[in-house]
């Protein structure tokens, strides 16, 4: 089974815990803090493994959670920090943000990988507060979150050489007859439903690979029956062959069919129409097509002078041979380096934007007699702190206080014994300054 497409969940681990412990020695009166901070949540990774070539093992495992890390220990030990998760994936394989459409990253070479979402940051224990004018603080943190997201996997075939044209000119034929692939090969349209790949050999120690590609309508650079599904693949291809139908079967017009492919392949993706490319005349074995190539010669030349037509039959192995020479020749005129979508540079991403100004702002919103506080940088915040101590309360209200929250609170109203919520946590505004 040919997979060409997944949508999956990954979530990173969370970072661990930090700890509040102090020292409990025999002869070390007042041994201070010794609360480790948490390990690091481990990172989703995908990787290319050249072993695989479909995403079938993706569309049936959809959900993807890394571990977190682990907590840290007393006597100031730092919690581990947890393995990072790798994800085999084919080469070929694009990775795009299904929330925003970004390119994530566009992989191609064995051993190539991205982090697709990154582990939070372990928390920091006790030992990480102490100050002069608080040497024994119970004060720790959480970890913080890991990134979450949802991604959809693109695999586009890698191969040398594509095989493009109408249902039915003989693509598959071709394919079976210079390599060792066996495609379905059948009387009918749309026999080829997926991409077949084969090694080519053609002497000297050369040797391509060749893609059978399902057979193209008009309308598929807009999705018209698996339009999409199908030209995706054509973009890895170094060197296009368009097979023609030579002997005009069904009433077809080879120069109209060559010309509706050519047109599909541009109007998808402009960069397509400079792609080098033969012409296979195909089926040159019936009665017809020796009559029909002279006139699709004139017609060609026309509107495509340099185009290069070379006259073949799969049945007979007419031409074949000189097909498979010229593009031999021709990718070794192009370097072998295949087109990639822009990759996003993940180096300097972060779990969350801290560096945003937009971030430091909050809003108040009053609901009846409670007052709401919302705020990125409050809540990312409150995430992390361990609200279960006095110290870590005060902590939060300083911050309030510095970040201009109590001043706004008063202008909006709040007296002694209002009722503040921020997040899941409610408070009463209290003017003492004695709790700062």
């Amino acid at each position: 089974m040919f997979v060409d497409k997944a949508k999956i969940y990954v979530k990173a681990g969370d970072g661990g815990d930090g700890i509040v412990s102090f020292r409990r020695e025999k002869y070390v009166p007042e041994g201070g803090p010794a609360g480790g901070d948490g390990g690091r949540g481990a990172d989703i990774i995908f990787r290319v493994d050249e072993g695989l070539r479909t995403l079938l093992d993706l569309r049936y495992r959809r959900i993807f959670k890394a571990p977190r890390g682990e907590k840290g220990r007393n006597k100031s030990q730092h919690g581990a920090n947890a393995e990072n998760m790798i994800v085999s994936i084919p080469p070929g394989t694009v990775i795009v943000d299904d929330d925003t459409g970004e390119v994530l990253a566009d992989l191609t070479r064995h051993g190539q990988q991205v982090v697709v979402a990154k582990g939070g940051r372990g928390g920091r224990g006790n030992i990480r507060f102490a100050t002069p004018r608080n040497p024994a603080p119970e004060l720790a943190e959480n970890g913080e979150e890991g990134e979450e997201r949802y991604i959809v996997l693109e695999l586009k075939v890698m191969a040398d050489v594509g095989l493009v044209g109408f249902p039915s000119v003989g693509k598959s034929t071709l394919l079976s007859v210079v390599s060792a692939a066996k495609p379905k090969i059948g009387a009918y349209h749309f026999t080829t439903i997926t991409p077949n790949l084969g090694v080519v050999g053609v002497g000297e120690g050369r040797s391509f690979v060749m893609a059978d590609l399902p057979g193209l309508i008009e309308g598929a650079h807009e999705g018209v029956g698996l339009g999409h599904e199908f030209l995706r693949h054509v973009e890895r291809t170094r060197v296009i062959i368009h097979v023609v139908d030579m002997s005009g079967s069904e009433g077809r017009d080879p120069f109209e069919d060559w010309q509706k492919i050519n047109d599909e392949l541009r109007l998808y993706n402009p960069v397509l129409a400079e792609r080098p490319q033969v012409v296979a005349a195909n089926k040159m074995d019936m009665p017809e097509s020796e009559a029909n190539l002279e006139q699709f010669l004139k017609q060609v030349r026309e509107v495509k002078p340099d185009i290069e037509v070379m006259p073949i039959s799969s049945l007979t192995r007419q031409g074949i041979q000189e097909l498979l020479y010229r593009a031999a020749d021709l990718l070794d005129q192009i370097p072998d380096e295949p087109e990639v979508e822009e990759v996003a540079d993940l180096s300097e991403r972060k779990v969350y934007s801290l560096e945003k100004k937009e971030d430091e702002g909050f809003r108040i919103v009053r609901e009846n007699d409670t007052f709401i506080v919302e705020s990125a940088k409050i809540d990312r915040m409150m995430k992390r702190m361990q609200l279960n101590s006095h110290e870590a309360i005060l902590k939060l209200a300083r911050t309030l206080r510095y970040m201009g929250v109590d001043d706004e609170l008063r202008k909006r109203g709040a007296v002694e014994g209002t009722i503040v919520r921020i997040g899941d946590f409610e408070f009463e505004f209290v003017e003492s300054s004695s709790y700062y």
